[in-house]
């Protein structure tokens, strides 16, 4: 992939740029493999392992969601990220956005002007809008966010919402994200819907999904969808009557796992991403499945040992799941875990600390081209 703010040397977020794509992927695999070989010998040994191929992604115009500073002056908005001197670089036209995210971004920094709204200045501390936070649907559909300081700018924001809606039509869910601190987050706890809708359908394959403007959605729709196809298929494999997906999120495994007669339960903390997983679950029709707010870690701990489930899916952050819970899974009755991760480092701490789990099978999936990140998607099994 080229890219003329890469070049120009405005942006250097993709930190792989110009390297070929086949490297990029080669990379992330060795890389996965040699941080797991000590937790893999310690937990069924080298031979135990099956290293499915690599999942690819579009090189480019793959990410689904768009985080984007507001700087510049009412006049002449730029959307982007701060420069060293904390001032705002446009990059309206960045190339890994998907291409309805790219369309929308000129519109919406020339909607910031039309408005009136009044981009924050971080050197000064004055200022309304922080962040302007687009995600695209795989219909098309887009959720648009203004993450503002105060509520001084929702009067305009309400007063021009036709104005956006004529200019792009696409935009079903549009908030205003209240974010008074001065600190480096990307969103506040209040949300104020201004449209009819209140969630964004994210139709993968057979399963929609209700994404809330709160409520995390993995941002490589490509590459989600072969995620979760892969997790769904090694759970089919294994049969178990009853699984947890823990950290679920807005549902993603455990709706793609569902099946009759098999009991799946979510835990996720965000109230919100609960809520659109009950959407969702309601919507498909899954009597079988259950969501509730909740950590964990604690959800385990407190478990009756009639309740244990025979498969656990954990998608943690980049911390991991850390020795609170891969104890507890270690010597629980748990027959498999699937565990997703975003930070093979910290995966395979937690697999050094179950080793009554062997590591069947590993596979990695190049979530987000062009960067060193990654995902890897893993099946441990007792023997």
């Amino acid at each position: 992939m080229q890219c003329d703010y890469f070049d120009r040397g405005v942006c250097r977020s993709c930190t792989l740029m110009g390297q070929p794509y086949t490297e990029q992927v080669l990379d992330k695999e060795l890389r996965t493999r040699e941080l797991l070989h000590d937790a893999v010998e310690a937990v069924g040994g080298p031979g135990a392992v099956e290293w499915l191929p690599a999942i690819t992604s579009p090189e480019s115009a793959y990410r689904n969601k768009a985080k984007m500073v507001v700087g510049g002056t009412v006049q002449r908005p730029t959307v982007g990220i701060l420069d060293h001197r904390q001032r705002g670089v446009d990059l309206r036209h960045c190339g890994i956005c998907t291409p309805g995210i790219q369309h929308a971004l000129p519109i919406l920094a020339a909607f910031v002007a039309d408005a009136g709204l009044i981009p924050y200045d971080v050197p000064s501390r004055r200022g309304e809008l922080k962040f302007v936070l687009v995600t695209e649907s795989p219909d098309g559909e887009l959720m648009v966010r203004f993450v503002l300081r105060s509520e001084g700018q929702l009067p305009r924001l309400r007063q021009h919402l036709d104005a956006l809606h004529r200019v792009l039509p696409n935009a079903v869910v549009v908030t205003a994200n209240l974010l008074p601190e001065h600190k480096a987050v990307t969103e506040g706890e209040r949300e104020i819907v201004l449209t009819e809708r209140q969630t964004l359908s994210m139709r993968l394959g057979d399963v929609t999904m209700h994404l809330r403007p709160q409520s995390f959605f993995q941002t490589n729709t490509h590459v989600a969808t072969e995620l979760y196809a892969q997790a769904s298929a090694w759970i089919d494999e294994a049969a178990p009557a009853s699984m947890w997906d823990l950290y679920c999120g807005v549902g993603g495994f455990a709706l793609h796992a569902a099946r009759p007669g098999r009991a799946v339960t979510g835990i996720e903390t965000s109230h919100e991403a609960v809520r659109s997983a009950k959407q969702s679950a309601r919507d498909a029709g899954l009597e079988d499945v259950r969501f509730a707010a909740d950590d964990a870690t604690e959800h385990a701990l407190r478990a009756r040992p009639d309740t244990v489930p025979e498969l656990v899916v954990v998608n943690p952050p980049r911390r991991g799941i850390g020795t609170a819970l891969s104890t507890w899974l270690e010597e629980s009755e748990v027959q498999h875990v699937v565990y997703s991760s975003c930070n093979p480092v910290t995966l395979a701490k937690d697999l050094a600390r179950m080793p009554s789990f062997g590591l069947r099978r590993a596979r990695v999936l190049d979530m987000f081209p062009q960067t060193g990140h990654l995902e890897a998607v893993t099946l441990l099994s007792r023997a």
